[in-house]
């Protein structure tokens, strides 16, 4: 306990703890897993920060979010605690001073993101690590009944197991008593160590006040211009009407810039830089923006489209006033804004006919198999993610099980002369490098092996070669360059009946499908509600507020209805017009469906189809209607 409080108020400079941290703190000092959801801002990161430093081992954080591992790697740092983060954003020099710190135990938190744990090597350098805890952040995406389930999650229970971690810490902001009880089932977690703090933020005040298309930009400059000039976040659901509305704002004279993913990421880096120094006021963003960014005083968010659920709600009004002082979060979208939020979740569900050739070609595999994703995605037109889902579902049905993700590609530059590295070493040794690089493609400056066929060439394990691959890079005689990532499988039970199993996925993914419709419709029922939005809010996530929060609209006697649903009637005409053109991307009518309701696709983005003056020229067109003018003749 001495050295717990001495931790928090000399290295973390903090007096006290929150609520609920030193609950979830005493579960993992004791050994134990835990699972922490606090609302955000509620201090979820100090769980595992602290003791951190007071294990033996590392700690592997995990988290979705770059900006997030920046952001809490810069703060330890300036704390002197020895943390890091591996993203694309690290260079070569950088990654071996990590890898030699984590080499000397120096290191004590490193950050990554889920997908670096498909990394072979990455893997086999974190197996000769002593690991004493795993924190999950974001943890609500390993449950399919979570708002943004992720694959990848779904294998991290199994992998703190491989890798014999001393403890998990599943943290979320955002888990509804069901989603919590998946996560405490994947990582074992008792549930007297699902420790979770009030939902209900007594400093926001919520109003719903929606208002038609046609009208927001008036009402969200009047409801700027109704408060002093602060720190604010507008967010919409498409990256054109952040262009659009931070374009009307500055034409009035406030301090507006834009933010989503299609911006060139100096670009974003600049709106977030000024943003977090004070120097952007207003932000108008799609959701890529927030997400772990640490700034105390955001006064106001404001909704110009419904978000994509309650969770995401949550999330996202979660972001204002973290230093406890009055904020506001003003919902003004209304249920048009369904229909585009429906379509992108119509769109994610792959046609029947690119489902079952998909799993066909799986089915056909042999024993052991491996795949590029990439590469299926573009064959069969089925997007990424898709593809990774499916995956998941067949090794959750005992189809097949990942073996080990592997590049097939190494390019390396010696850092001295290539014969100065090769006498470094013993004759038999030496003689094995001579023998491996022998196998490669010299270009100016990067050697190009192929493991596999050097491998079989030399009559070798592939592994013999990675290994000593990766020596050289370690020792700093080389630097390391990987690309065509594939994935490995092992078949488990073959599927007798093909066709059966397609069905059964067909339903998983139009369940999937209905569930995130249900979670649209949820907003809007929340938003229509007759009683304190704040207690049905908290209601959702399985907390009871005895008393109405006194200061939602709601409970200011504001009664503003949701407007009435317009449905606009597909084009036929244009339908027509594309189809005559004869694009080999858009043959099957939910081919074209999807390309005329803004949903990009493989083989269309491929064409370079997204530059077509057609393309979401019918995104306000319900995509069930859109789907049913494309399949007529």
């Amino acid at each position: 306990m001495q050295a717990l409080q001495q931790h928090l108020q000399q290295t973390f400079q903090l007096q006290t703890f929150r609520p609920g941290q030193q609950a979830v703190i005493d579960a993992l000092l004791a050994g134990r897993s835990a699972l922490a959801v606090f609302p955000t801002g509620g201090g979820k990161s100090l769980c595992y920060q602290l003791p951190a430093l007071m294990f033996s081992g590392v700690t592997l954080v995990v988290s979705p979010l770059i900006a997030l591992m920046k952001d809490q790697v810069d703060q330890l740092q300036r704390l002197g605690v020895a943390a890091a983060r591996l993203d694309s954003s690290v260079d070569a020099e950088q990654l071996q001073e990590i890898y030699r710190g984590l080499d000397d135990g120096t290191i004590k938190l490193l950050y990554v993101a889920p997908e670096r744990l498909a990394n072979e090597r990455f893997l086999a350098r974190l197996k000769r690590l002593s690991i004493s805890m795993m924190a999950v952040d974001e943890a609500h995406c390993v449950s399919e009944w979570g708002h943004n389930f992720r694959p990848d999650y779904l294998k991290l229970a199994q992998l703190a197991s491989d890798l014999n971690v001393g403890r998990v810490l599943a943290l979320t902001a955002t888990a509804t008593p069901q989603v919590a009880e998946q996560i405490c089932d994947s990582f074992s977690i008792a549930r007297e160590d699902h420790v979770q703090t009030g939902f209900f933020r007594p400093n926001l005040a919520l109003s719903i006040r929606p208002h038609d298309v046609s009208e927001r930009d008036q009402a969200l400059l009047a409801a700027l211009q109704s408060r002093p000039l602060e720190s604010s976040i507008v967010y919409v659901t498409l990256q054109k009407t952040a262009e659009q509305v931070a374009g009307f704002l500055q034409a009035q004279g406030l301090p507006a810039q834009a933010y989503h993913a299609g911006l060139k990421d100096e670009e974003r880096h600049r709106v977030q830089e000024n943003f977090m120094a004070g120097q952007g006021d207003i932000v108008v963003a799609t959701i890529a923006f927030g997400m772990g960014i640490d700034k105390a005083d955001i006064r106001a968010i404001y909704h110009y489209n419904l978000p994509k659920s309650l969770e995401n709600y949550m999330q996202e009004i979660g972001r204002a006033g973290r230093d406890g002082e009055p904020s506001e979060c003003v919902l003004l979208a209304g249920s048009d804004d369904l229909t585009v939020l429906e379509n992108f979740s119509y769109g994610d569900t792959p046609d029947s006919a690119s489902l079952a050739g998909l799993i066909d070609w799986l089915v056909g595999q042999p024993e052991q198999f491996d795949l590029s994703v990439h590469e299926l995605s573009g064959q069969f037109d089925v997007r990424p993610l898709v593809i990774n889902t499916l995956l998941t579902y067949l090794e959750l049905e005992g189809v097949v099980r990942a073996t080990a993700p592997f590049y097939t590609e190494y390019k390396l530059a010696f850092r001295t002369s290539r014969d100065d590295v090769i006498s470094q070493f013993n004759d038999d040794r030496a003689d094995f490098l001579q023998r491996v690089f022998a196998t490669g493609k010299q270009g100016r400056i990067w050697l190009t092996l192929k493991p596999i066929d050097a491998a079989a060439e030399l009559q070798v394990d592939r592994l013999r070669i990675l290994k000593a691959l990766g020596y050289l890079e370690q020792q700093g005689m080389i630097e390391l360059r990987v690309a065509g990532v594939r994935q490995g499988y092992r078949m488990l039970q073959r599927p007798q009946e093909p066709q059966a199993l397609t069905a059964r996925m067909e339903e998983q993914f139009r369940v999937r499908e209905q569930r995130d419709i249900q979670r649209l419709q949820q907003v809007c029922d929340w938003a229509e509600g007759k009683g304190c939005y704040q207690q049905a809010l908290v209601s959702y996530f399985g907390e009871r507020l005895p008393e109405p929060c006194g200061q939602c609209s709601h409970c200011k006697g504001e009664h503003w209805p949701m407007m009435a649903r317009h449905r606009r009637v597909p084009d036929t005409a244009v339908i027509q017009a594309v189809r005559q053109e004869g694009h080999g991307a858009l043959a099957t009518p939910r081919q074209l469906a999807r390309f005329l309701c803004g949903i990009s696709s493989p083989r269309a983005s491929r064409a370079r189809l997204g530059r077509h003056p057609a393309f979401a020229s019918l995104i306000d067109a319900p995509f069930a209607d859109v789907l049913a003018a494309c399949e007529k003749p």
